[in-house]
């Protein structure tokens, strides 16, 4: 699959719990509908974000599932899974991936996976534009609440 990484091993040493940051965005299937068979992951979490387009998720616990524009999946690899990502063709596939390293205590939790559709994710109207609070807390608002790493804040 065709994409930027934004941050990376190189990048992360003084940021964490981040790990990687990878983005992607493209028009053309070539670039990515082979997408990410099945792979393990061990004691991280990743965050998939689309602005546009679709995957086709599933783990080696047994659950699956399609994420759409304006969407994310969210899985906690704890103790470890194994899981693909496929995207499907579409006008355009848009969106990011975040790695995140879960505390010491967390490595070896049961793996957790789950969807945030869009009826999950709340949208905040700012002076510059809006945005979508997928999870943590903006100004008092709360998004959807992760098994392990909580973000939060208030920003002006």
């Amino acid at each position: 699959m065709k994409l930027i990484r934004v941050l990376g091993r190189n990048d992360v040493k003084d940021i964490d719990p981040f790990l990687m940051l990878d983005a992607f965005d493209s028009d053309n299937p070539e670039d990515y509908i082979q997408g990410f068979p099945m792979h393990p992951h061990r004691g991280i979490e990743t965050i998939t974000y689309l602005i546009d387009g679709q995957i086709n998720h599933k783990d080696s616990l047994g659950n699956n599932g399609t994420i759409k524009k304006g969407e994310a999946q969210w899985m906690s690899a704890g103790s470890g899974i194994m899981h693909e990502e496929m995207p499907q063709e579409t006008d355009r596939l848009y969106g990011l991936q975040i790695w995140l390293n879960l505390p010491r205590k967390d490595k070896m939790s049961d793996p957790t996976y789950f969807d945030i559709n869009s009826s999950m994710i709340k949208e905040v109207g700012i002076p510059q534009g809006k945005i979508n609070i997928i999870s943590g807390n903006y100004n008092g608002i709360e998004g959807v609440k992760s098994n392990h790493l909580q973000v939060s804040g208030d920003y002006p």
